[in-house]
């Protein structure tokens, strides 16, 4: 069954209304009519199965049918922050994050980061990853969307350290030592309901001066296996290995 994210706004009481793109999509892609069900997400991550009352071109109006619960979202909540990219790895990483279970994605300029952001380009690129995350969420059955974070710096990120239980960063230096310390020695500690921030670097990997930095903050290197990962690919390991480690072993 189709599902879609409802803002606040289109809730009232026992009727739900869609407006914006999703009404194309329902009328026009998965050509609904009324008395077709189709699922609603809150903001809250509640859901509810709704039949379609009516549709025209500016809105859809359902009826709740009934209310479900469904667990879909990690045990615990990761946040994704991910040095710029070269292209439309970012894209990549938000997509597959998303079905993966990441509940945030922070875009961070490192001092190896290629590409650089102006406030303009900013705005249109946080605008794109919201969209890519919302459909991501929708099609991988999940009842809540990822946020999207403004431009942050390294220093911005030490100074969320008080918000999570865990600060881990992919360190290559790691995967290349006789004495490293591996990403189960984390996960294994890792209880429910905890926050974890993964910080991952851009194609270059960290500088000497931000590892430093980020072991001073607290944070933890680890290694994501004995094989050096491209930097799209880092967050995909890290969210399959908690995943496993705290919803199939769990």
């Amino acid at each position: 069954m189709q599902r879609y994210f409802v803002p606040s706004s289109g809730w009232d009481d026992s009727k739900v209304v869609i407006t914006g793109e999703d009404v194309h999509h329902i009328g026009k892609v998965m050509r609904m009519k009324p008395e077709h069900h189709i699922l609603c997400c809150t903001p809250e991550g509640d859901l509810a199965k709704c039949e379609i009352t009516d549709i025209t071109t500016e809105a859809v109006t359902c009826q709740i049918v009934e209310w479900l619960e469904e667990q879909k979202e990690l045990p615990a909540s990761v946040t994704i922050a991910q040095g710029l990219p070269k292209g439309d790895k970012m894209e990549h990483v938000i997509q597959k994050g998303t079905e993966l279970g990441a509940s945030q994605f922070i875009p961070f300029e490192a001092e190896r980061s290629i590409v650089k952001w102006d406030q303009k380009k900013s705005q249109k690129k946080i605008t794109r990853y919201q969209k890519i995350a919302k459909e991501a969420s929708e099609q991988s059955h999940r009842t809540t969307i990822p946020s999207i974070s403004q431009l942050h710096t390294l220093r911005d990120l030490i100074a969320l350290q008080a918000s999570y239980d865990w600060i881990v960063f992919a360190y290559e230096d790691e995967a290349k030592s006789h004495s490293f310390r591996s990403l189960k020695e984390v996960l294994t500690q890792v209880q429910q309901g905890q926050r974890i921030l993964v910080i991952i670097g851009p194609e270059g990997g960290f500088s000497e001066q931000e590892v430093q930095t980020l072991k001073e903050a607290g944070a933890l290197a680890v290694r994501l296996g004995p094989r050096i990962l491209r930097t799209e690919t880092a967050a995909t390991y890290f969210l399959s290995a908690l995943s496993y480690q705290l919803e199939e072993l769990g």
